[in-house]
């Protein structure tokens, strides 16, 4: 009786500890077929992205070799599905192109490529691709420069000659050479970026001070010049451009034009038929070549038109302009071809030119043959939202002793853009004469986004922007 008690008891405990097995064998069946499953997901998400690079990676390549190709090489919009194959040329999956081209003015191209594996997983990537134009610094010169006290420039700033800067610079300043001569002073010569505001920097070879109060950033010479032939516009292809489907005329046949901006996308276009007389005793005690007052005195109005649908309006004669835009991206250009020392033109900006919107969707370049000018009776508060490009000349003012009073003297001179001067750039002079406060705040925008027709540093697209949505 005993014995079968015993053997019960073991029955029941095989029984049990088989059923425990059986759980714990089940769960590990279920845990493997998971992780299976999960590692097989993985495996397909990887292979999705992965796919999904490879388009971006192929519409890359296609914009190396057609830079104006939209389309995928057709004539139809996306999106454009290409198969993905595995090194053996099996199908694995497929990826899936849709391209925004870039808006007028712009080079920025949005392509957003998705992924997907034969088991339908799939993910998607967006990125930017841009050609970077010229416009990366604040300013950026050909020649000698010198920023005076009461100059504060936001943005990189270099020269290829020598640069003194006296000011307040929030970004790097830079310089092609590392000592010079700097022309308004005797002495020996100086470092290639260097500081007269208290105390002045030492000469070569003493050790640069930081000076963190000047140069926020730092500043650093010498440093490979910049190839400023390269960057000043193809004024030829813009005149071309201009006469196909933008805004040309040739010259006025007096002293210019004078161009007013308005936000309904049109413009004013006036021929300048007189100039402001100097005040008595006002002349060109510098000897400065082009002086003038470059002042509108008379003018008649030739007309009201629309924006140009390429955005590009170019003149062959003197260019005066103001106003104010809103939504739109135009270049303005003067200049007589072919190029003659003789007849190069200017632009003229007396009074206000304006964004409305500072996100990058207005934009204006201001490119002229010989300078940019702000003439005598320019506003006492002069704004200009623009990149201005002084291809043979100058950026600032003409010398206006204190004779010219009560025009000698003006307040505050503010940039929203960039400049490129092949001439030494200056709104300011040593006796106090012209703009008191210079404020130049670089536009980043134009990096990418510049003008229509603005020069580019390159014909490759860059990555500009990375994300998986």
């Amino acid at each position: 009786m005993h014995t079968y008690k015993t053997k019960g008891y073991v029955l029941i405990l095989v029984l049990v500890c088989a059923s425990i097995g059986v759980v714990l064998l089940g769960g590990l069946v279920r845990w493997g077929i998971t992780d299976v499953i999960a590692t097989q997901r993985m495996s397909d998400r990887e292979q999705a992205i992965q796919i999904a690079e490879a388009g971006i990676d192929y519409y890359r390549w296609h914009l190396a070799h057609a830079p104006l190709d939209f389309m995928d090489g057709t004539a139809t919009s996306g999106p454009y599905v290409h198969s993905f194959r595995d090194k053996d040329g099996n199908i694995i999956g497929d990826f899936s192109l849709q391209i925004v081209p870039p808006p007028l003015g712009s080079t920025v191209v949005i392509v957003t490529s998705t992924g997907r594996t034969l088991e339908g997983v799939q993910r998607s990537l967006r990125v930017q691709f841009a050609k970077p134009s010229i416009a990366k610094y604040a300013v950026v010169a050909n020649s000698m420069m010198r920023f005076g006290a009461g100059t504060e420039v936001f943005g990189p700033i270099h020269s290829n000659q020598g640069l003194r800067f006296d000011g307040v610079a929030h970004n790097l300043v830079t310089s092609g050479v590392a000592t010079y001569d700097d022309p308004d002073h005797s002495g020996v010569n100086e470092y290639g970026v260097h500081t007269h505001d208290f105390p002045t920097d030492p000469l070569p070879p003493t050790a640069v001070p930081s000076r963190a109060d000047v140069f926020e950033i730092g500043r650093t010479f010498p440093v490979p010049s910049i190839d400023f032939g390269g960057i000043t516009s193809n004024l030829s292809q813009l005149k071309s451009n201009a006469q196909a489907s933008g805004f040309y005329r040739p010259g006025s046949g007096s002293l210019g034009y004078h161009v007013v901006l308005k936000t309904n996308d049109t413009f004013d276009l006036y021929r300048v038929t007189s100039m402001t007389n100097a005040p008595g005793g006002c002349n060109n005690s510098a000897g400065q070549s082009g002086w003038g007052t470059w002042s509108v005195q008379n003018q008649v109005l030739l007309g009201n038109y629309a924006f140009p649908s390429n955005g590009i309006l170019f003149f062959e004669d003197h260019v005066f302009v103001n106003g104010q835009i809103n939504s739109a991206r135009l270049n303005i250009v003067s200049a007589v071809l072919p190029d003659n020392a003789a007849t190069r033109k200017n632009i003229i900006i007396n009074n206000d030119v304006l964004y409305t919107k500072y996100d990058g969707t207005d934009t204006i370049g201001l490119i002229a043959q010989g300078n940019v000018l702000a003439g005598m009776v320019s506003e006492n508060d002069l704004r200009i939202d623009a990149a201005l490009i002084a291809q043979n000349g100058l950026v600032g003012r003409l010398y206006y002793e204190s004779d010219c009073s009560p025009y000698d003297d003006r307040s505050t001179l503010t940039l929203w853009g960039m400049i490129a001067t092949n001439l030494r750039y200056g709104f300011a002079y040593t006796d106090n004469t012209g703009y008191a406060t210079r404020n130049i705040n670089y536009d980043g925008n134009l990096l990418y986004s510049p003008p229509p027709g603005f020069p580019l540093t390159g014909d490759q697209y860059v990555t500009v922007f990375w994300e998986e949505i």
